[in-house]
């Protein structure tokens, strides 16, 4: 999408155009994406406001298309010391967005790369988001679990890693409270307008994130949060991570919805066990054991998922097993992440080859020892262990 040049469109008129779309879908919306990427942001507006559009976005875009309230949006985020960042923005996190764009949106429908990030705080999200690690865990949490998150996202914060997580009750605003109190960066990121203080009764929270950290939203000021926002706003929580922390979930818990989204992003998901026991921990142990997230009890565990590989010393490196690859094998083994795995489709669009000369190369691949595939997709044998990397 970032690739697109408007010939028609100054700096300006970009800006408004973006800032008018997202008011118009209010959240991701791949068939919008799409155009964008096809003829461009000005042009997309253009078609939305005069519904010269594909059916697949006609009803999308019905109830808003005719309110364009671009220029009173950033007066009012203006006025409250906040921006808008768009992907034409140096600030805009481009390569963490990278794993959303590769989403197969038919399989997941709000795995759209969002059109805009509105945003209050000094921090750059971009920078913000270098070196960063996401922490969910059960609203209604426990003095145990209140306890570890608190001393895990201390000691991360206090290793210039950025906290990243919702606002919520329970953990998520423990994880925010201890790297506000060590002086870390943190980001809070919304399922309503930023503006909008959700929950009402961490007002004070959020103003003290936006004071030294980042409050971020998708949705345009003034939206409220509903049900399906807050589904949409966990695939952010996990994009702008190195990986994805749970701290207490009972089973029926909205943190393994977000450790749903790590995975599908290649990101490492990590759990931290509770007692027996505990129903408030019971979402984690089930985590564990199904293989859907590795066991941490510290914070020295979390970045050794999470963190960068740790290379071996120049005289002892192991051979690379796929430096003898040439053409297409090359191709499609180097289009494999290092962590994670992908589908078929996926490759054939990163690597530049079609979908039925991948298959046949992923086999010979396997055969040879180098990739295998699970239900995730296929990956590089022996990037990846239970959970992440």
């Amino acid at each position: 999408m970032t690739g697109v040049v408007d010939l028609d469109g100054g700096t300006e008129e970009r800006r408004l155009a973006w800032v008018y779309l997202s008011r118009v879908v209010q959240g991701p919306c791949a068939p919008l994406s799409a155009l964008i990427a096809s003829v461009g942001v000005c042009e997309a507006a253009r078609a939305v406001r005069e519904c010269e559009l594909p059916e697949a976005l006609r009803g999308p875009t019905a109830a808003r298309r005719a309110l364009d309230s671009a220029a009173a949006d950033l007066e009012t985020m203006a006025r409250l010391g906040g921006r808008v960042i768009t992907p034409d923005d140096a600030e805009w996190p481009q390569w963490r967005m990278l794993g959303l764009s590769q989403l197969d949106t038919d399989r997941d429908r709000e795995g759209a790369v969002p059109l805009v990030l509105w945003a209050r705080g000094p921090l750059s999200l971009q920078a913000a988001s270098e070196r960063a690690v996401a922490m969910v865990g059960s609203r209604c949490s426990t003095g145990y679990g209140v306890q570890v998150a608190s001393e895990i996202a201390c000691d991360l914060a206090g290793r210039s890693w950025t906290i990243v997580s919702g606002a919520a009750f329970g953990i998520d605003a423990a994880a925010h409270r201890a790297a506000l109190a060590v002086g870390g960066s943190t980001v809070a990121v919304l399922a309503c307008g930023v503006d909008r203080p959700y929950p009402a009764q961490h007002d004070r929270l959020l103003t003290a994130i936006a004071d030294t950290g980042l409050v971020v939203s998708e949705y345009p000021p003034g939206t409220s949060a509903q049900k399906h926002r807050f589904l949409a706003r966990n695939r952010l929580i996990a994009t702008l991570g190195d990986g994805v922390l749970v701290v207490e979930a009972g089973l029926r818990s909205g943190a393994r919805n977000t450790v749903k989204w790590a995975r599908r992003l290649g990101r490492p998901a990590m759990a931290v066990p509770g007692p027996v026991g505990s129903a408030s921990s019971a979402g984690c142990h089930r985590m564990i054991r199904e293989g859907e997230a590795l066991l941490v009890t510290r914070a020295e565990d979390v970045i050794d998922e999470a963190g960068p590989l740790r290379l071996p010393a120049a005289d002892n490196e192991a051979p690379d097993p796929a430096a003898h690859l040439r053409g297409v094998e090359a191709d499609v083994y180097a289009a494999l992440p290092a962590v994670g795995a992908r589908l078929p489709g996926d490759l054939a669009q990163q690597s530049g080859h079609d979908l039925a000369t991948v298959r046949a190369v992923l086999v010979s691949l396997e055969l040879a020892g180098l990739v295998g595939c699970d239900s995730d997709g296929w990956f590089r044998i022996g990037s990846r262990r239970t959970g992440g990397r």
